[in-house]
């Protein structure tokens, strides 16, 4: 057994579509329509078959409340792991990218959290260097 998808909620799907290829630098995967709605996936450049981010839409009436309640106490919905942290950061925010937390160390991680635009907070990620 393996993952093959993982899913986030998100407000609107072209706009996440947006900020996940353009800001993230994900690529896009798949795109169905799906009703009124797309089967929307992206992944990362580095592992093309790898796991596939659906792009899901925000329309259940749990949904918003839930994710409202994640954002208001500052947990992210996912984490994403880059090679170094404060670069990410800083490329991120030279293309526009609201980060709600700077990046910081945390034992033997460094992590940053940023709002995806659509609803969520993300959480980048990397392994600190052995000292």
């Amino acid at each position: 057994m393996r993952i093959t998808t993982a899913s986030i909620f998100v407000d609107d799907q072209q706009k996440a579509l947006d900020f996940y290829t353009t800001k993230l630098g994900f690529q896009l995967k798949t795109d169905v329509p799906a009703g009124p709605f797309r089967w929307l996936t992206v992944v990362s450049p580095e592992v093309p078959d790898g796991v596939e981010l659906l792009l899901e839409p925000s329309e259940h009436p749990a949904v918003r409340p839930f994710k409202e309640a994640l954002v208001a106490d500052g947990i992210p919905f996912n984490s994403f792991a880059v090679k170094d942290v404060q670069a990410e950061y800083e490329r991120l925010t030279g293309l526009g990218v609201r980060f709600v937390q700077e990046p910081a160390q945390m034992g033997p991680v460094t992590t940053a959290v940023l709002d995806d635009t659509c609803g969520n907070l993300i959480q980048i990620a990397a392994m600190n260097a052995p000292i």
